[in-house]
């Protein structure tokens, strides 16, 4: 495994469909080590914490191998590392390889698969077309 990018994001305030929504979902990389921390990153916060954050759900991880798939379904999106919302970007930790309370270390601290993360609608929301 390799990390490609550490990203972290404060919620904000977008309009959708005429209505306004706050989402935690603008992650952008960083440039320096970042501390990680019960519920988040140090930088990073989530906006519904009903699905999203807590100490099951601190850290996000997603594989830049499925970049590929999605540079094919949006191609006329810029395709930055934490564009999907999550806090980690890497390379050989695919979902299919992993199992719940499989660990693993990233930098100084060590992580505990406890749960797969959910699409959230706001993927669609926050797209650079959809959020004005």
């Amino acid at each position: 495994m390799k990390l490609i990018s550490v990203n972290v994001g404060l919620p904000r305030e977008v309009t959708w469909k005429g209505k306004p929504i706050r989402t935690g979902i603008f992650k952008e990389p960083v440039n320096s080590r970042v501390m990680v921390r019960e519920l988040n990153l140090d930088g990073d916060r989530q906006a519904d914490l009903t699905v999203h954050g807590g100490v099951d759900k601190a850290v996000y991880v997603y594989p830049f191998e499925h970049y590929d798939y999605w540079r094919d379904e949006l191609p006329d999106t810029e395709l930055t590392p934490g564009i999907f919302g999550e806090n980690f970007t890497v390379t050989g930790l695919r979902e299919e390889e992993l199992n719940i309370g499989d660990r693993f270390k990233i930098g100084s601290v060590e992580l505990m698969v406890t749960q797969p993360r959910l699409p959230c609608y706001k993927l669609v929301v926050c797209q650079p077309k959809n959020a004005k």
